[in-house]
């Protein structure tokens, strides 16, 4: 899989963390429904092997659909055994070499500027501004870009639509929305309500796209 192409392409990873492993796969599979072609299931929710595990069986070979919170190369290698083609850390680790040894292109979080050199020295695809919000949002993206101008920037967290908007001006290559957008639909909220606030992602998206 071609992360950097795909994060290019679609601009938006939907980020799934609940405690309804239930709900949690109702989610991913309404998202996939509604047109979100990238889908991170966070290991930090519950039974989320599990849920991958059933989500790529529903979803077929193909389809993109990724590891969250990869922290460890245990981890790196459970998610890909239960289906995972992607990986997504929060900070640099383990994960993010072994993962990358097994093929599965990561997305890599990082905060400061020497992070951003260490994730492209071991591999990264993509590079996880996290948390977003809390590091200055917009305004920080634009002032990374400054000595980094060709690096594929992922803002996360705290990203509702709004700031979707102004990240995705600023020059990110996407955006990773979690509770904006999934709400409580992973811990068995409303999947009627997840349907909208994903048409509006997908809006948002659609018009940053040249």
């Amino acid at each position: 899989m071609n992360l950097r192409a795909a994060l290019a392409a679609h601009r938006l990873i939907a980020i799934v963390r609940g405690d309804d492993p239930e709900g949690a796969l109702r989610t991913v599979l309404t998202l996939a429904d509604e047109g979100v072609e990238l889908i991170e299931v966070s290991l930090s929710g519950k039974d989320a092997l599990s849920v991958i595990e059933r989500a790529r069986e529903a979803l077929g070979p193909d389809r993109p659909l990724g590891a969250g919170t990869v922290l460890t190369a245990d981890d790196a290698r459970a998610a890909q055994r239960a289906g995972a083609n992607f990986a997504v850390t929060p900070a640099l680790g383990d994960g993010i070499g072994a993962a990358h040894g097994l093929g599965l292109p990561v997305l890599a979080g990082v905060m400061t500027p020497t992070e951003i050199l260490a994730a492209r020295t071991w591999g990264a695809a993509a590079l996880k501004i996290f948390p977003a919000a809390q590091a200055g949002g917009p305004a920080y993206l634009t002032a990374l870009q400054g000595p980094f101008p060709h690096e594929p920037f992922v803002p996360v967290g705290g990203v509702d639509a709004a700031a979707a908007r102004e990240y995705l001006a600023a020059g990110a290559i996407a955006v990773g929305v979690g509770s904006p957008l999934v709400g409580d639909a992973a811990d068995g909220g409303s999947l009627a309500a997840l349907r909208e606030r994903a048409r509006v992602f997908r809006t948002v998206v659609q018009d940053a796209t040249p």
